[in-house]
């Protein structure tokens, strides 16, 4: 999965990909998630590409989202229960609700959780 466009947060790709994979485990572990408006746009493409890749059938899928996504409780979940719940859905599995300000920086801060 190629993630060179988008937003660059303000990060080197590495750092970059390190805060997605984080926030995506964060986010598929809860299923909900406060961060900033940036950030949660950001991280909803990069987690619904997750789920979409784990759709597909196989090893091959398996192994994609591992490359992504290292805690094995959140890849068993994200195969166990995830993936069955959006069978029939195709995208638009993260909802992002904006959540007003944050007191220190008057960031715009967002809450991005999984569709049920």
């Amino acid at each position: 999965m190629k993630t060179f466009a988008g937003r660059k947060l303000g990060r080197p790709t590495g750092h970059r990909m390190a805060l997605l994979r984080n926030l995506a485990v964060s986010l598929l572990q809860n299923e909900k998630l406060e961060t900033t408006l940036p950030k949660a746009k950001e991280l909803s493409r990069f987690a619904d590409k997750i789920i979409t890749m784990a759709k597909r059938e196989g090893l091959n899928s398996h192994r994609s989202v591992a490359r992504f996504i290292k805690p094995d409780n959140v890849r068993k979940k994200v195969f166990d229960v995830l993936v069955p719940r959006y069978q029939s859905r195709h995208g638009g599995y993260t909802q992002i609700i904006k959540s007003g300000r944050r007191m220190g920086d008057a960031a715009e801060m967002a809450v991005i959780r999984l569709m049920s």
